[in-house]
């Protein structure tokens, strides 16, 4: 006995969702497979650790600057067409950045690396909120979960290839084999219609509703950038674990939010937006305020498990909220939702310094768990 086919209707939507899920895939695997190419980056460019650091700032800067202009291109263009562009320039950058040597070069490598990267966040998101309304589901957890696991994938395949002794440019074109691959198998079912209507603006400045979601993901991606940048610091100077074991901060954040991003779906629609994002928020606050305030390294270790889940779902049900107001056009609302939360991370770790050369860097973790709790308590507003 066999089974009747699916609808083509049917066939296409779960086509099309398995397409976005490979595009955050992609841009999981393209983002990280640069960080462990860094060191060999400033050892070819002889750079100090100053001038790495204002170097890094060029990739932040190329993002900024694409995410804006990104909702008017998807809107002319359709989400294919900019991630087709974005994915193109990841296989061009990435070699590049494994070989360049200079830092003039290096600085527009990074920073069209950056535009790059910025173009796929922006343009998959707006495929993604379209592709959840249509099945009219929660998807968006699943969807971020494909691009946190790309992240573990990049950094995980470009690091182990370095440590058996291949060379950077031979690891990066190992992950270029596999952009591509992915790239095969989904770029046939990715949206191509323009998302505008012929009366509607191709650029409207955020305001209203759209700078408040923004405001609270400036929120959420700050907690991320802290952990990202001063974790390992907390670990070793606050609770005296070894500098070999200092990435565990991160490593153990990164596996928790990927975790709970992939059951994320599951959870949103057991226990609804308003619950998840209510009780995710005040779980990663409890989080940073566990790792502050018990004087042990495993407490801060579960800190931050608790700060990876209770943070996975938060950012993806503002980007469903965005997808949903009325205030501007969808893919311009999630462009310039993005690029306000994105600043989030590259202010993140300024901010914090700022506060712990005032007064400590326990006091910094405090004040973003503080944050959390406006989250938190915007969580039913946000999604009614």
């Amino acid at each position: 006995m066999t089974t009747p086919e699916a609808p083509a209707s049917d066939s296409q939507a779960l086509a099309t969702q398995r397409a976005t899920r490979a595009v955050f895939l992609i841009a999981g695997i393209g983002m990280a497979s640069w960080a462990p190419l860094v060191p060999f980056a400033k050892y070819r460019a002889q750079l100090s650790d100053g001038s790495l650091g204002t170097l890094l700032l060029f990739l932040g800067l190329g993002s900024l600057i694409a995410m804006p202009l990104t909702g008017m291109l998807v809107g002319r263009l359709g989400c294919k067409r900019v991630i087709a562009s974005g994915s193109l320039l990841l296989l061009i950058l990435l070699p590049l950045l494994a070989t360049l040597s200079t830092p003039v070069t290096l600085a527009l490598a990074l920073m069209v690396f950056g535009a790059a990267i910025g173009l796929i966040d922006v343009a998959m998101n707006i495929q993604a909120v379209e592709v959840e309304k249509t099945a009219n589901k929660a998807m968006m957890s699943g969807f971020h979960g494909f691009f946190s696991a790309g992240g573990i994938v990049g950094a995980g395949l470009v690091s182990a290839a370095l440590a058996l002794g291949a060379s950077p440019l031979i690891s990066v074109l190992m992950i270029n084999l596999l952009l591509v691959l992915l790239w095969l198998t989904c770029q046939r079912h990715l949206l191509n219609q323009r998302l505008h209507q012929p009366d509607t603006p191709l650029f409207v400045m955020p305001r209203g509703w759209v700078l408040f979601l923004g405001a609270l993901c400036f929120i959420l991606f700050l907690t991320e950038g802290a952990i990202l940048d001063w974790g390992a610091l907390f670990l070793t100077q606050h609770r005296d674990l070894p500098a070999s074991q200092a990435g565990l901060g991160y490593a153990v954040f990164s596996v928790a939010m990927t975790i709970g991003r992939l059951f994320g779906d599951r959870i949103v629609h057991a226990a609804g937006r308003t619950a998840t994002l209510f009780f995710g928020s005040l779980g990663a606050a409890a989080g940073l305020v566990l790792a502050v305030a018990v004087p042990d390294a495993t407490f801060t270790l579960i800190g931050f498990l608790l700060v990876g889940f209770g943070a996975a779902n938060a950012v993806p049900i503002m980007f469903s909220a965005a997808g949903k107001q009325q205030a501007m056009p969808a893919s311009l609302a999630i462009a310039a939702m993005t690029t306000i939360g994105y600043a989030g991370i590259l202010a993140g770790p300024a901010l914090v310094g700022f506060i712990s050369q005032w007064s400590s860097l326990s006091v910094a973790f405090s004040a973003i768990a503080a944050l959390l709790l406006i989250v938190a308590a915007s969580a039913r507003l946000i999604t009614r």
